[in-house]
């Protein structure tokens, strides 16, 4: 029986090329887009699980309201680790890495590499985070200072092999000696390391619960609710970080009378399995991803699969007249309504593993584009894993059913007396589902087209807003300490060269740059009252020129006043924070607590500096300082010249004779804003495309409703040319009822978009309204491609001559 439905399906397949054709290209470019999205969801779904203990794993977060500043912080203080499982049973082990002091210079023969992907690390870091030993042991591998382990990556590039274990490389100017070498830690980890150094040789000041630097992973016993064992941080605030935070904060009694102020200290865990997609914080490891994309991804995927599902029910119902008479037959005949659903289903399905075979075809192909776009490195192997193939043999025949069900009984319970006789009805007459699923094509096409200007103008908005300080034009230099004494030699020999207006050397800049939080008060005693958190940033007399800020009250920093060693200029933030209503001439305070070895430091505030960007554009403006310093962490220069290539080989010349063999590392100020956002911009390009896809696959069912309506109707409109109809009115009478459907599905999509897309808009402290449009643009984008699509099939139709329509008549 299977093997007659097969052939019967085969047979009605080729019968009809261009109905085959529409449906099957319709159908496998919504399963290409479909697995390649799956393939998305599950590589971000999968990050950090393959550690063996990944769903006892939490990391320690702390969220910090004081002295006008909000912290989200990803990082907690070094002790938080060793009192947690000294003081809870529940803490099977804990570790914890410090990435505070950034990249790092490695010796290769007489040369230095600036290394990124270097951090020092708890010796129980491997307990946690085991990895793949290719030299040497993690066991012991970090007990004692100078001591590393390194990757595969890293081992082939200063070794040339992976049996690197014992032999000594130079970090800093330090031998440190390799205890191991790892496999390359997996893409799907939030966290990839090439460099793992000993915690003992982190010079910090050590037990300070009030300064927080170290992400703190712990492990959890078996059986233990992570959210019954945050309660208790409460007791880890009163015992631990109250002792503390009282000799620095006059008059504090209690952490009670703490939050009571309008202040704020929690600790939090997050599960290691959610860090990738659910944190957004300060200082990320990596940049993560966003569960918020992967649930609009994955809504896109399943309408896309879905319009290409409806594709085929359409066409399907539509087509009915052309096999009406063969069910009337099959049912004369004897055949039962269920052989005739089997055999539809069949067909449907059959379909649906050609379009699959096409649709891994055309994904082998747009893969590496798509892996461009989304900033993965997924390969075609990915579909066939243990996770993936299941669902993927379970695809087509989960599409069939979809795809074919309601084809089925709609086509089998078609009566065979009506049939022969040639009154059945059913192809093109008003079908009340067939018209809903074309609205709801056209509503998935308009919610993307809506979705896409909204993303396209937020990123506008981000590259065209004042920031406050000026990113264009700017060469960033990293490392710049390499220069050691010659780096205002260096400074100045750069500015000699044409095209170079200013130069500032700091240790922070507006973008992608690390933090540095610092608590002042208006008093000189600290209460809760006057106290300040804010940025404290190291900074030359030529920072703001250089950076294109702006002076709005007092002065800048300047040689003529010695005095400016002790001085500030702080933002428009920090000074409405403190209260002062004429800041110039004003002090603020910063005390070290430590008994009788408290110091405490005083600045004069010399200026005010407009409020600039020193984050993302999803964060507010927060308090910030700038103070002269010496920092040769970062130096940059204003540029104005179009000739910038030649401009960076003079630069690197002078580099290279003022510091022969180490790194020269540069980038340019707007790039590096640009990366800020950069899975914005992935979400922009990925839109875009399937935007497009979801169209092209609505407009090829379209296409086909279109070209049956015109051959169902050919006598109707050959009476109607004969009685004088124009071609107009004929175009006109063919297309109104789809425009119609299109208006509808854009109103059911406006809201729909505008609640999605306010959602998202929401993650932006600073965003664009949604103007109404918008909505109007998507609308009419909609009904022009509609009617195009319509158009096309409808003057074929208008302009065939009546008499062949009518000769049999």
């Amino acid at each position: 029986m299977f093997k007659n439905y097969f052939k019967i399906a085969i047979r009605n397949l080729w019968k009809s090329k261009g109905f085959t054709l529409i449906n099957i290209a319709g159908l496998a470019i919504g399963l290409s887009c479909f697995i390649l999205i799956a393939l998305y969801v599950v590589n971000e779904l999968g990050y950090d699980r393959f550690y063996p203990n990944a769903e006892r794993i939490y990391r320690v977060d702390a969220d910090i309201k004081f002295g006008g500043n909000e912290l989200r912080l990803c990082v907690s203080s070094d002790p938080m680790g060793a009192t947690l499982k000294k003081d809870y049973p529940q803490v099977e082990d804990y570790t914890r890495i410090y990435a505070s002091e950034g990249s790092k210079i490695v010796r290769k023969g007489n040369d230095y590499i600036n290394e990124e992907k270097i951090v020092y690390a708890d010796s129980t870091f491997f307990n946690l985070f085991p990895q793949k030993v290719l030299s040497g042991e993690t066991q012991t591998a970090l007990f004692e200072p100078n001591t590393v382990v390194i990757s595969e990556t890293a081992a082939k590039k200063y070794f040339s092999t992976t049996d690197a274990s014992g032999k000594t490389i130079e970090i800093d100017k330090k031998p440190f000696k390799v205890t191991a070498v790892i496999k390359d830690m997996p893409r799907n980890s939030h966290f990839h390391f090439d460099f793992i150094m000993s915690m003992k040789n982190v010079d910090y000041q050590w037990n300070s619960f009030l300064s927080h630097n170290f992400h703190t992973y712990i492990l959890l016993r078996p059986g233990t609710d992570y959210h019954a064992f945050e309660k208790n941080f409460t007791q880890v605030l009163e015992q631990h970080v109250f002792p503390q935070a009282s000799q620095l904060i006059s008059g504090l009694t209690t952490m009670d009378e703490f939050r009571k102020a309008g202040n704020m200290l929690n600790y939090s865990l997050m599960p290691l399995t959610k860090i990738h997609l659910y944190s957004q914080r300060y200082p990320e490891l990596e940049a993560n991803g966003n569960i918020q994309h992967v649930y609009i991804f994955s809504a896109v995927a399943l309408f896309i699969l879905l319009i290409a599902c409806i594709n085929f029910m359409n066409l399907s119902t539509a087509r009915s007249v052309s096999r009406a008479k063969e069910v009337g037959i099959r049912k004369v005949l004897g055949t039962r309504r269920k052989n005739l659903i089997s055999q539809f289903l069949s067909e449907s399905t059959l379909m649906a593993l050609i379009s699959l075979t096409l649709a891994i075809v055309i994904t082998y192909f747009v893969l590496p584009a798509f892996n461009d776009i989304a900033a993965k490195s997924m390969s075609i192997s990915s579909i066939f894993n243990p996770t993936f193939l299941p669902f993927l043999i379970a695809l087509p025949f989960i599409v069939g059913l979809l795809a074919g069900l309601y084809p089925a009984f709609f086509l089998s319970k078609f009566k065979p007396v009506s049939v022969l006789k040639g009154k059945t009805n059913a192809g093109f007459k008003k079908n009340t589902l067939r018209s809903g699923l074309v609205v709801f094509q056209f509503f998935t096409s308009i919610v993307l087209i809506i979705g896409t200007i909204i993303i396209y103008k937020q990123l506008h908005y981000i590259q065209t807003t004042n920031l406050g300080f000026n990113k264009n034009e700017v060469l960033i230099i990293d490392g710049a300490w390499a220069l050691n004494k010659n780096d205002e030699i260096f400074k100045n020999e750069v500015l000699k060269l044409p095209g170079v207006e200013s130069a500032t050397m700091s240790g922070y800049i507006p973008v992608n740059s690390s933090r540095s939080d610092n608590t002042y008060s208006r008093d000189a005693t600290m209460n809760q009252k006057n106290a300040l958190s804010m940025q404290t940033w190291k900074v030359d007399y030529d920072y703001i020129a250089t950076m294109g800020m702006q002076i709005i009250k007092g002065r800048n920093f300047s040689k003529d006043f010695s005095t400016d060693s002790s001085a500030v200029i702080l933002n428009e933030t920090a000074v409405k924070v403190l209260g002062f209503d004429n800041p110039i001439g004003n002090k603020i305070y910063q005390n070290f607590p430590g008994g009788a070895g408290s110091v405490m430091k005083v600045y004069t505030i010399i200026g005010v500096v407009k409020d600039f960007h020193f984050e993302s554009l999803r964060n507010n403006i927060y308090p910030l300082g700038l103070f002269l310093e010496h920092n040769n962490t970062i130096m940059s220069f204003r540029l104005s010249t179009a000739e910038v290539k030649p401009l960076i080989a003079q630069i690197k010349n002078k580099w290279i004779a003022l510091a022969p063999g180490m790194p020269f590392s540069y980038r340019f100020m707007d790039e590096a804003f640009n990366n800020m956002y950069r899975s914005e911009q992935q979400v922009e390009k990925i839109s875009i495309t399937f935007a497009i896809l979801a169209i092209l696959i609505a407009c090829l069912g379209l296409f086909g409703l279109v070209t049956y309506m015109a051959e169902q109707r050919t006598k109707e409109i050959g009476i109607r040319k004969v009685l004088g109809a124009s071609v107009g009115q004929v175009i006109g009478m063919l297309s109104l009822d789809f425009l119609k459907l299109v208006l509808i599905a854009s109103l059911i999509a406006f809201p729909v978009a505008w609640w999605v897309m306010h959602r998202w808009l929401n993650d932006f402290a600073y965003r664009i309204k949604i103007d109404w449009w918008v909505f109007l643009i998507a609308g009419v984008i909609a009904l022009l491609i509609a009617l195009t699509t319509v158009s096309v099939q409808a003057i074929k139709a208008a302009m065939a001559n009546p008499v062949k329509s009518l000769r049999t008549e």
